[in-house]
């Protein structure tokens, strides 16, 4: 993949564990596709197979993602 693939620059915004990042990445998004994401990250966290990083950057951005509701 190049480096400036817009996919891997928003996963790359998703998952960085930093709440700006990830609140400007998922504001990109319309609603059915924030809701595919939510789902994904989901998955990554409660399903088998991810690596513990990806599981704790996974983790960080729902986190982030609850607290942009309050």
């Amino acid at each position: 993949m190049e480096r400036n693939d817009p996919i891997q620059t928003f996963w790359d915004n998703l998952l960085s564990r930093n709440p700006q990042r990830i609140r400007a990445a998922f504001s990109t998004l319309d609603a059915s596709s924030r809701l595919a994401v939510i789902t994904h990250l989901q998955k990554m966290i409660s399903e088998p197979g991810w690596h513990p990083e990806q599981v704790k950057s996974a983790q960080a951005a729902l986190e982030t993602l609850w607290k942009m509701k309050d």
